[in-house]
């Protein structure tokens, strides 16, 4: 079947919307009826020609009294489903009240296998059902999608059934998927915001695959490999994987199988992923499907994967999903958690309104180990993975983990206005467990932000694609991992730092006429104490000649006020004073300040503080107890080009060609005036 004719199928489904739903729906719920009448008819056709087999299976079962009939009905029909009800959706044609047929429709619609009353129930199709029968189009929606017009059986129609005259040719597993994609493709289109949150532009998701399997083209064996995505949407990315994992073992004349796994929490995109698999025939892949949330109810926990790729939601809280795993700082999956070389936890939680980290350790802790191969992950984020939160934060200990675990093998930039609800700029990780050995210890950045082609009209906020002219050479820099004005590479400890705390000693000594302010947030309950004491200054000065406030017990006992009292209400009676004393191993923390020192500053911390520090504050001192590392990738620091600057004479040249103007208008103005 050629492009004409699936073009002609998806245009004719397309106008059922338009000819039956107009009226009824809104334009961006037609998919509510089209979607799940797209699948309906799918199976119908397929099961057409078992139907009298599968029901005198159900006579013979029904007669045994056997309760669990779908494994015996199924393989009657020879699918991974069936319909054990007395109808084909075409018998329904003829039902002259609508009474009658929403009866039977409901019937025809409850005789499917529980695999498809699943993706009928997250479709909430039944839903749709009253709607139409109120407003007398089911009948109408029935025989548009039952026409002799179109053709979605496997089995071709003819014209002339003797001489073989093919009136519509049959729709293969693979052609009718290229259909329900390209349904949901408009359908997207239709309703971008939503399709921005479930779809990720083809062209990105061919770029991922592209990533995920031309670099280990030559390892491919006859072999079984799986490939698991835990965002998987409508399971664009899965097929993708799939149908371009199956062209290079042709090409290197290997004889491979695939196994596709994900996980999706949107019912409707859970139906369509399931649906799909099933209407290509991959029965076994559709129960590879799992529902819920991927990060606090795993569908996969003791799998591992050959492949992952992965669009997961950026910028999305997931507080549901925390309070789910025992609230934020109690979670202790170890998908989220691991153990420093010493010994130490190193948490990589991160705050609950950007889960998408997550998502990508999940799929680390799904990579096989005890393979030649390993596992390769392609997973695509916002800028928020890169640089968002200090140093000990769950964002950069994740960052860390992957660093310091050497996993990272790329991270490609992409134009800004690439995805359909959002003009953010996104990236591309590259990640692996088997590096080769020119890639170990190393990470490579490509700025792809300019390597774009402008669509002829906008789709949302995308208003660029990659061609596959622009994959090829994307691919090639990452393949040939060459250093250029757009691709660079790095060792994994440039992107690591020490932050550290810089303290100066506290110095005290009394002032008793400073004021003080009168509302007290820091010490509500000592504010009256401290007036009391104020009250007293003489006794407070006194007591400073003989209990120095460098000794805190020996004042506070003078005082009476006890030491942690005065710790609180301090700032009302210390100032940093070069006279003074220094209070022993106190330090002021209105002098107290932070630095990120790289790791590849020569000499490190020491040196470091002696250079940059010491000249400025001679007492300042390190402790080393705060100290934490931390991890960040800028790609603006380094592929940052400054605009070149005009030549002065130029812009001289430029302000006089201007005033010779304005001064000819003035002219103008002036004697239209006179």
């Amino acid at each position: 079947m050629d492009n004409q004719e699936y073009n002609s199928i998806v245009s004719f489904i397309w106008g059922i919307a338009d000819d039956c739903l107009r009226d009824v729906y809104v334009r961006g719920k037609y998919r509510d009826v089209i979607l799940p009448m797209t699948v309906i008819r799918r199976l119908d056709a397929m099961l057409e020609g078992t139907k009298k087999t599968v029901l005198t299976m159900k006579k013979q079962l029904d007669a045994a009294h056997i309760d669990n009939q779908w494994p015996a009905l199924c393989n009657a029909a020879g699918q991974a489903f069936c319909n054990a009800s007395p109808f084909l959706l075409k018998d329904l044609t003829s039902r002259g009240k609508k009474q009658t047929l929403e009866a039977d429709f409901k019937a025809y619609l409850d005789g499917f296998s529980p695999n498809v009353q699943e993706i009928l129930d997250k479709f909430k199709f039944r839903d749709q059902i009253r709607t139409m029968v109120d407003a007398d189009i089911l009948g109408a929606v029935i025989e548009k999608f039952t026409s002799s017009d179109i053709n979605l059986s496997p089995k071709p129609v003819y014209k002339d059934e003797e001489k073989k005259i093919v009136k519509l040719p049959g729709l293969d597993n693979h052609g009718m998927g290229t259909i329900f994609e390209e349904l949901i493709r408009r359908f997207n289109e239709e309703n971008n915001e939503e399709a921005g949150e479930h779809w990720t532009p083809r062209d990105v998701v061919e770029l991922m695959a592209d990533l995920a399997f031309y670099p280990v083209e030559d390892q491919i064996k006859d072999a079984t490999y799986s490939c698991y995505d835990g965002a998987c949407g409508t399971g664009g990315m899965l097929t993708v994987a799939q149908a371009r994992l199956l062209k290079l073992a042709a090409k290197q004349s290997k004889k491979v199988s695939i196994h596709l796994f994900g996980q999706e929490i949107n019912p409707e995109t859970y139906a369509i992923c399931k649906a799909d698999m099933l209407l290509k025939g991959d029965g076994e892949e559709a129960e590879h499907i799992a529902y819920g949330s991927t990060l606090s109810l795993d569908g996969n926990p003791s799998r591992q994967f050959d492949f992952m790729l992965s669009n997961p939601p950026y910028g999305k809280s997931w507080k549901t999903d925390a309070d789910k795993l025992g609230g934020k700082n109690e979670i202790l999956d170890t998908r989220f958690n691991t153990y420093l070389p010493g010994g130490d936890l190193l948490k990589m939680i991160p705050r609950t309104s950007d889960g998408q980290l997550l998502f990508l350790l999940n799929n680390v802790s799904k990579m096989k180990t005890d393979t030649e191969l390993g596992s390769r992950i392609i997973e695509v984020h916002n800028g928020s993975s890169l640089f968002t939160g200090d140093a000990g934060s769950g964002e950069s200990n994740a960052r860390r983990y992957l660093m310091e675990s050497d996993l990272v093998e790329a991270i490609i930039a992409l134009p800004d206005n690439m995805f359909y609800n959002t003009g953010i700029g996104t990236y591309i990780w590259v990640l692996s467990n088997k590096k080769e050995a020119r890639r170990k210890g190393k990470i490579q950045l490509i700025d792809a932000t300019q390597m774009k082609s402008p669509l002829r009209k906008n789709m949302g906020n995308k208003n660029c694609e990659f061609t596959p002219d622009i994959r090829k050479e994307i691919i090639r820099l990452f393949l040939a991992m060459e250093e250029s004005d757009v691709s660079k590479i790095f060792d994994n400890s440039e992107f690591g730092y020490w932050n550290v705390t810089v303290d100066r000693p506290l110095r005290l000594r009394v002032f008793p006429e400073r004021e003080i302010p009168e509302k007290d947030e820091k010490g509500k309950v000592l504010f009256k104490k401290y007036m009391e004491l104020l009250d007293v200054r003489d006794a407070v000065q006194e007591a400073a000649k003989t209990a120095p406030f460098d000794d805190w017990d020996s004042f506070a006992k003078a005082t009476k006020l006890k030491k942690t009292q005065l710790k609180k209400i301090r700032p009302y009676i210390t100032e940093t004073d070069p006279d003074a004393k220094e209070v022993a191993g106190e330090a002021d923390p209105e002098l107290r300040d932070t630095e990120n020192i790289p790791f590849q500053y020569e000499g490190g911390i020491d040196t470091f503080i002696e250079k940059e520090v010491l000249p400025y504050a001679p007492d300042a001192y390190v402790d080393e107890d705060k100290t934490k590392i931390g991890y960040e990738i800028s790609f603006t620091k380094y592929f940052y080009k400054p605009v070149k600057l005009r030549d002065m004479k130029d812009i001289l040249a430029s302000l006089a060609e201007l005033e010779k103007e304005s001064e000819g208008v003035m002219d103008e103005i002036v004697r239209g005036l006179e």
